[in-house]
């Protein structure tokens, strides 16, 4: 559903610019489909509700990967290492064979390509998809969940960056 609000929609451009001081954490969403494991990096990703254990991101109306998304019977979410950004920018680039070295993965059981070196999976199944704007919003019920720990690796002012906590 589209509402009319009073007055003009911001600049796109002026509008990245204001999301841009926002950091947010940074995920790559892998699957098996088609027997092909597929991914890509999002910075979208947010829970939703605890009961059921629901989380959400974000996925561009033309991406190349989420029609090969869309298929895929489970989905996981890898919580990147602040570290990884070399991963990141990995699964954010087209064209490119993202699970090929010195991407390191192996298969989870349930056939989801798991990413090494993260600080945590969440496995899901999806659960539903709404198309707002040109994104499609994608919801996943995680039924499956690994914790590795570490800090995280942050997306802030266009560049990856570490979490630093407040003395």
């Amino acid at each position: 559903m589209t509402e009319t609000l009073p007055g003009r929609a911001v600049d796109s451009e002026r509008f990245r610019q204001a999301l841009a001081v926002h950091a947010s954490g940074v995920v790559v969403i892998t699957a098996q489909s088609g027997g092909v494991p597929v991914g890509l990096t999002a910075t979208s990703f947010s829970s939703v509700s605890l009961e059921p254990p629901l989380v959400s991101f974000y996925v561009g109306q033309t991406s190349t990967t989420w029609p090969w998304l869309r298929q895929a019977d489970h989905f996981a979410v890898n919580v990147l290492a602040s570290d990884q950004a070399d991963l990141a920018s990995r699964f954010a680039r087209k064209g490119v064979d993202r699970f090929a070295a010195p991407t390191a993965w192996r298969p989870g059981h349930l056939g989801v390509p798991l990413l090494s070196g993260v600080s945590a999976h969440l496995i899901c199944v999806p659960h539903s998809t709404v198309d707002i704007g040109d994104h499609v919003l994608v919801v996943g019920l995680v039924v499956e969940t690994t914790l590795n720990g570490g800090r995280p690796l942050l997306y802030h002012q266009g560049r990856f960056g570490r979490f630093a906590p407040h003395p």
